[in-house]
């Protein structure tokens, strides 16, 4: 609607331009002809006048002046923004976390595994050097130890039991008088004040002589001292007599010694 008022505008205005200016037009004509009637000479007799030929004079389009165009000012409607409620913000009471305790861990350096490189190395076989055999051989003598000569006591009857067979370890069993008693080869020990002690080997004791013929010993006899006398059916003899220990002390003794080793 405002654009087509606007031309209706546009218009009106350039037909009343036109009906004001063409009687200007046409005045400024016949004032130019009046002007020339004037000019002209009095002697020359007056010719008749010729109609002039009207020239219609060019009429000049008037400029047509183009009504200026207002620019229609297109009025938004004002957009009625929508009020923003805005949500109350509440108060956020931040409770403090309870700080815990932070432990250190302690760092465990990890080794690396250095992995161990096995080098074998080959066996060497070992070098024999075999030396000559001398034909000559050595013989160390050890220097012989002369039989202890004792005189026996008592009567020389058969009193006990034979004695070959004992076991070389542990204890035997032998009869002297009729009474039972152990026989020891090697070990033996006995309770003495405090304390138990053990004979030294019967080899240290050494070999005797009684006469002409050697005894050796063979078995320690756990008979008392009053039983310890006479020959066993075998024919040892039997001797109460010292006897080191291996602690240091000297006990008395019964001891078989017989003929042979």
């Amino acid at each position: 609607m405002t654009h087509k008022t606007g031309l209706r505008l546009v218009a009106a205005s350039m037909l009343a331009a036109t009906i004001l200016i063409a009687p200007c037009a046409l005045s400024v004509v016949q004032a130019q002809q009046q002007e020339q009637k004037k000019a002209a000479p009095a002697g020359r007799p007056a010719q008749p006048q010729r109609a002039a030929p009207q020239r219609a004079a060019p009429q000049r389009a008037a400029p047509q002046r183009a009504a200026p165009q207002r620019a229609v000012i297109q009025r938004a409607a004002p957009q009625r923004a929508a009020p923003q409620r805005i949500a109350p913000q509440r108060a956020v009471t931040q409770r403090a976390a309870p700080q815990r305790a932070i432990t250190q861990t302690p760092r465990t350096a990890t080794q690396r595994r250095t992995t161990t490189r096995a080098v074998t190395q080959p066996t060497a076989t070992p070098r024999v050097v075999r030396q000559p055999r001398t034909t000559t051989s050595r013989t160390v003598a050890t220097p012989a130890v002369a039989p202890r000569v004792v005189t026996p006591r008592g009567t020389r009857a058969v009193t006990a039991s034979r004695l070959r067979g004992l076991p070389s370890r542990g204890a035997g069993r032998t009869v002297i008088h009729g009474q039972n008693y152990s026989a020891w080869r090697g070990g033996y020990r006995v309770r003495h004040g405090s304390g138990w002690r053990t004979f030294v080997a019967l080899s240290a004791l050494g070999a005797i002589a009684i006469g002409s013929s050697e005894y050796y010993p063979y078995a320690y006899i756990s008979a008392p001292e009053q039983y310890c006398e006479g020959l066993t059916e075998d024919g040892c003899e039997l001797m109460w007599q010292d006897v080191e220990t291996i602690e240091g002390d000297v006990i008395n003794q019964c001891v078989a010694y017989c003929p042979w080793q």
